[in-house]
């Protein structure tokens, strides 16, 4: 067995090759990438922000339905589905605060950009004054 390594998309992946073949599965258009042979898996993640929420979100569902509907038959004590069932709602709260203090937080921070102003206004200047040589009246 040897290994290879190459680059794709920006980022360093080792694949596995087997003597008698290499089996080898690419997924998902260029977000996921796994890489499965018989001998070594490799999963080999390149995940944008957003499939990185849905991944975290769909942990969490899974979590909140296996307690809430009990589906493993774990026999957990009825505490935990009354904790579980409104846990939902009090994460969409959360988000919603988060979300809020970012934005504020964002808003707060914001830099002027003073240099860039000046040279918008110039430039804009120095377009009236082209318009009126051709002579457009304003």
């Amino acid at each position: 067995m040897s290994h290879h390594t190459f680059r794709h998309r920006g980022v360093i992946k080792v694949r596995c090759l087997v003597e008698s073949g290499e089996l080898a599965l690419c997924a998902a258009g260029g977000f996921c990438h796994f890489y499965f042979t018989l001998l070594c898996p490799i999963i080999l993640c390149t995940m944008t922000k957003l499939l990185e929420w849905v991944f975290g979100v769909s942990l969490i569902g899974i979590a909140w339905g296996l307690v809430t509907f009990d589906l493993l038959d774990l026999q957990l004590p009825p505490r935990y589905k009354e904790v579980a069932w409104p846990m939902p709602i009090y994460l969409l709260v959360v988000f919603g605060c988060y979300s809020l203090a970012t934005v504020g937080y964002r808003v707060a921070t914001f830099n002027d950009c003073e240099d860039a102003a000046q040279e918008l206004q110039a430039q804009i200047k120095q377009a009236k004054d082209d318009l009126k040589k051709k002579g457009l009246k304003m």
